[in-house]
């Protein structure tokens, strides 16, 4: 209603100042007396989604992750195309680990053991909670595999999904309750 005033009040301002008066007035006014503009709104723009590295980096209970993620020089690679699908061990599964494991795996000398455990968590390919089956099993990017329980909510190698379905630009992300180590080779 504010638009139409404010046009109404544009166009007797325009007609008086080109010498209109009177009749050219009321034809004006006529004019203006159409049907109400509709108000163009703009859509706010869509949140970027972030890669799996950004969003863990973004998320607390995941900073050890990350940490030891830059440790095995494995930042880059989740942060490429794609999909992946990450059971991301929490803080805590860290801490739970033997005294001095984690410290151990961060130094510059255990790096490949760092990485195949980290890649142990990773599955090539976009897996929601949907499509887990009791017993099932997937291959992970370390050449192993995982299997899947879903008696009693969903379980890899026996770490609790504690939070499922986190997506990312380039996957998922399935927090954890505990590191899952690869077997023995």
């Amino acid at each position: 209603m504010k638009k139409l005033s404010y046009l109404v009040l544009s166009a007797l301002v325009f007609t008086f100042a080109c010498g209109g008066g009177g009749k050219e007035t009321a034809e004006a006014e006529e004019v203006v007396e159409t049907e109400p503009v509709e108000e163009v709104v703009e859509a706010e723009p869509l949140e970027e989604t972030k890669d799996i590295v950004a969003l863990a980096a973004e998320t607390d209970i995941l900073s050890t992750l990350v940490a030891a993620v830059q440790a095995g020089e494995l930042v880059e690679t989740l942060q490429g195309e794609g999909p992946f699908t990450v059971f991301a061990p929490t803080n805590e599964a860290f801490a739970a680990l033997p005294e001095g494991t984690l410290d151990n795996l961060l130094l510059p000398e255990n790096k490949d053991q760092l990485v195949a455990i980290l890649t142990y968590h990773v599955v090539a390919g976009k897996v929601m909670s949907t499509d887990l089956t009791d017993g099932m099993t997937a291959a992970t990017v370390n050449g192993a595999e995982v299997t899947i329980t879903t008696v009693d909510g969903a379980k890899v190698n026996g770490a609790g999904v504690v939070s499922a379905d986190i997506e990312a630009s380039n996957g998922i992300v399935h927090v954890i309750d505990a590191v899952i180590l690869p077997p023995s080779e």
